[in-house]
């Protein structure tokens, strides 16, 4: 290799050494940085990784090729093929046993010299090594030698003319005579044993690659190519042979010897190393001349459904180890995908992990899977049990859960729905409580006939107010406070619609606070209840129910403090009081206290401190602006509202906008924000104007949830989601797609023929007399031919299963129960798509139950093995 680029290989028997062969060959060995084994002077090849010299063997000059013995011992064996054609060899180890011995120094000559280009141990006899030789016109150019063989005298080879290097001539023991020689006149560039068989040998000659075998060696097996350079056969695929010429690799089918079964792209570059890769399957690394970068082409086969294959689907890519030019590579014997580069001018030697490309897959139930290498790796989510470090759940398994439990499905008590969702969702809560108020406001109006509200209770609070006329403006005292200052207070019909809404007030036209807070107490919000008795102007109830709630289990004894804060309420502007309560209010931690306090200590028309606290609900704010403020505030406050709650994507402000267009842009931000399908497309249902679920918007959402369903195989789900849509929305019902034609006309005979009207003579005049009270149409209404027979039952289609005879078994009778028997499902018209024979369903289903053929004699389809999802269960079944 003198004057060309320096190679690798690999020691197969030690996986941390390699060698280097240049002008002279360098034993090293990698290890981990740091090590024992690393000496200080160690040459680094990676982060992690230093390589350390061992020995060098300058004995052997000229080196073209080098081969490493297969077996252990003797150890650390290499063959080296020279310039003039010997073959030398030589060792790199500590190893003093008799063997090794007898085999350093013995050279095998040529009887012609001419340059050795390639050398290839036999992976099974291990005393055989081919030498690949340069053209001589009276010469073989494939010698085999036994390197076990006798030696013969130096004197019978004219040693002076074909030794090149100036040696003690009688140190050597020199072999002249070959166990096998192959390829007369002809030149040998590349050769590599068949591993299928010790005696097949492939060889790159100048013009074709031969099989020679052995055992007859005066045949061989050709073909014309000029890939005949660097021929490797696939260690995973011993069929798959690569070679090379210029910048192309051809790929080769030992099996279809004629022509390359693949030709990969051409390089601009002669090649100059092709290399399989030991543990990765179908992975070829190609290197061309003055590169810094490895190509890798991943092949893999696509296998047809008959079981042919097709042609190998390549995926390629470059690698690039280093920045220096790479002068050769080699990959390491046992490690996944690492090879060893060494540059091109200096011997810079880097240790590099080719990293694979990795697959990504989602499954349906929002467990992550992916393939790296060999390694199949599985991410599943884990239900969380509580606790600061806790995951929310993706929003797929919440939907998926929330399916399970007919989450959306109660159209009676809609707020239940919230609780179906699990209940630990402000904001569903919320959604859910303000469809049900709004369905329970259109429920009286429709009671009342008057229709005319109905639109205006789905339009929203922002809508409503807007539509206010004849505003009162009423002044009330504190209830319960030795205080009589007058506070203002406004009241329309609109505005007592708007507090129905908010869940504030019952039905009736009495503002009567009561039963609201009744209902808080008994969930133990203490703090809101207070204030919303506190915003009624009842301030010795909210003293009530703080004082309640610091007596309660777990309550807060603090309330008790702000009780007795609030029972010194003076509604003096400069009186001590009010000073402390406006500057320590905001070290409140909850923020009803906090408003309470900020009402107390606001002027009459300013309640900023309350409307644009961020932590208390919607539809309390909503409710105290409908209180206080007057009719050019209110609308104001309704508009800035509405727009901070599309912005956010909260559902609260569903009671602002309404199942309206705006309702659809708030709901598009929620769904933008958490993905969560399933409730826009249950709430968007619900939205009374035609044109809301008409939005193209509101049919995605739609269609993707019931994609959903499908995906995780709740077709039953599906199906149910599907009729609740045709309920709340009848145009979505589809027509009718499939029905059964007759043979002969075309026309279709199904059985919803016979609900409709029809001219002329009855169906039943083409049936057979039997129960009126069952369809009977055993020929087609249009061209009165008779309609196929029953393959089992042997009676015209169109027959009820009650009246058919059944087919002899007893066990089948039985399975036909008078239940199943009067099912509608059993007299359908059931067929198979292969051999179009068929019968009724309930006959068919049952004759399935037991055998795998087509009931037809003679007919060995295997119908029910033919439907690939006749083998997938529903995951809602139970």
């Amino acid at each position: 290799m003198s004057g060309s680029k320096p190679d690798i290989l690999w020691s197969p028997h030690h996986a941390d050494r390699y060698v280097i062969c240049d002008s002279e060959l360098g034993l090293y060995r990698i290890g981990p940085v740091g090590s024992g084994e690393t000496k200080a002077g160690a040459l680094p090849l990676s982060e992690e990784t230093a390589a350390t010299l061992l020995a060098i063997n300058s004995d052997t000059p000229y080196m073209k090729c080098v081969a490493w013995y297969p077996k252990h011992e003797p150890e650390c064996l290499l063959a080296v093929g020279q310039a003039n054609g010997r073959v030398v060899l030589t060792s790199l180890g500590q190893s003093h046993n008799s063997k090794c011995k007898e085999l350093m120094g013995k050279e095998f000559v040529p009887k012609h010299a001419r340059q050795c280009n390639t050398l290839a141990w036999n992976p099974v006899d291990s005393n055989w090594l081919a030498a690949g030789l340069d053209k001589h016109r009276a010469d073989f150019s494939v010698l085999i030698w036994d390197i076990s063989s006798k030696f013969t005298p130096e004197a019978s080879v004219a040693t002076e003319k074909i030794r090149l290097s100036s040696g003690d001539t009688d140190s050597g023991l020199v072999v002249t005579k070959p166990l096998y020689e192959l390829g007369q006149n002809d030149a040998c560039l590349s050769l590599c044993w068949l591993p299928r068989d010790q005696k097949l040998l492939l060889a790159g000659m100048h013009r074709n690659l031969a099989i020679f075998d052995l055992r007859n060696t005066s045949q061989k097996t050709f073909v014309n190519t000029k890939a005949i350079q660097g021929v490797t056969v696939d260690p995973h695929f011993p069929d798959r042979v690569a070679s090379f010429f210029e910048g192309q690799v051809a790929i080769w089918d030992l099996r279809k010897f004629e022509k390359p079964v693949l030709t990969l792209t051409e390089q601009p570059k002669p090649l100059t190393k092709v290399a399989w890769c030991p543990t990765r399957m179908g992975l070829l690394a190609t290197l061309t001349r003055d590169s810094n970068i490895i190509r890798l082409y991943d092949m893999q086969h696509t296998p047809t459904p008959i079981g042919d294959e097709t042609e190998p689907t390549i995926i390629e890519r470059s690698v690039q180890p280093s920045n220096s030019l790479i002068g050769s590579f080699a990959w390491h014997p046992t490690s996944q995908n690492r090879m060893v580069v060494v540059s091109a001018a200096n011997r810079t030697m880097t240790d590099f992990t080719v990293f694979e490309r990795i697959s990504l897959a989602w499954s349906s139930t929002t467990s992550l899977m992916w393939a790296c290498g060999r390694h199949l790796y599985e991410c599943a989510e884990e239900g969380g049990v509580g606790g600061e470090g806790t995951v929310e759940k993706d929003i797929a398994t919440k939907m998926r859960q929330r399916a399970q439990s007919r989450y959306g499905h109660d159209t009676v008590q809609v707020w239940k729905n919230h609780l179906l969702a699990g209940g630990d969702d402000p904001q569903l809560k919320s959604l859910w409580y303000t469809l049900f108020f709004m369905k329970q406001y259109t429920e009286d109006m429709e009671q009342k006939q008057q229709g005319n509200k109905q639109p205006l209770v789905y339009s929203g609070i922002k809508n409503i107010v807007k539509s206010s006329s004849g505003t009162t403006e009423n002044r009330r005292c504190w209830s319960g406070s030795d205080r009589q200052t007058d506070v203002p207070r406004f009241h329309s019909e609109e505005r007592s619609l708007a507090l129905r809404l908010c869940g504030w007030i019952n039905r009736g036209p009495d503002i009567n606070v009561e039963p609201f807070l009744r209902s808080l107490e008994g969930e133990g919000e203490w703090e809101r209840a207070a204030a919303v008795a506190l915003f009624n102007l009842d301030i010795r109830r909210a003293i009530q129910i703080l004082n309640k709630g610091a007596s309660a289990e777990r309550g807060d004894l603090n309330l008790n403090v702000v009780a007795m804060a609030l029972s010194g309420y003076t509604d003096e502007k400069s009186s001590l009081w009010r000073e402390m309560c406006s500057s320590l209010r905001l070290q409140l931690k909850n923020p009803y206290l906090c408003v309470m306090f900020a009402f107390l200590t606001s002027e009459p028309g300013t309640y900023d401190g309350v409307l644009y606290e961020s932590s208390v609900a919607v539809t309390d704010r909503v409710a105290f602006a409908c209180m206080f403020l007057n009719d050019a505030q209110l609308p104001r406050y309704m508009e800035k509202l509405t727009s901070e709650m599309k912005e956010v994507g909260n559902l609260e402000g569903i009671l602002l906008t309404g199942l309206t267009k705006d309702g659809v842009d708030l709901m598009e931000s929620y769904v933008d924000r958490t993905g969560d399908v399933q409730t826009a497309s249950f709430c968007m249902l619900r939205g009374s104007p035609g044109e809301v679920v008409k939005d193209p918007r509101v049919q995605c959402w739609i269609e993707n949830y019931r994609n959903l369903l499908d995906a995780w195989r709740f077709w039953h789900k599906r199906a149910e989601f599907d009729i609740h849509r045709s309920k709340l929305d009848p145009s979505s019902k589809p027509l009718a797609q499939v029905f059964v034609s007759c043979n002969f006309c075309g026309k279709s005979i199904s059985y919803s023929c016979s609900a409709m009207p029809h001219q002329g003579r009855g169906f039943s005049q083409y049936g057979v007399s039997g129960s009126p009270t069952k369809s009977k149409v055993t020929s087609c209404p249009g061209c009165r031919k008779p309609l196929p027979r029953c393959a089992l039952c042997l009676m015209n289609m169109g027959t009820p299963v009650s009246n058919c005879p059944g087919t002899g078994k007893s066990d089948e009778k039985v399975d036909l129960t008078r239940e199943n028997k009067l099912a509608q499902f059993n007299n359908w018209f059931t067929w198979c798509h292969n051999c179009r024979h068929g019968g009724h369903a309930g006959h068919i289903l049952s004759w399935f139950r037991d055998h795998t053929e087509c009931p037809v004699s003679a007919c060995t389809c295997k119908c029910m093995q033919l439907d690939t999802t006749g083998n997938l269960v529903p995951s809602d079944s139970h």
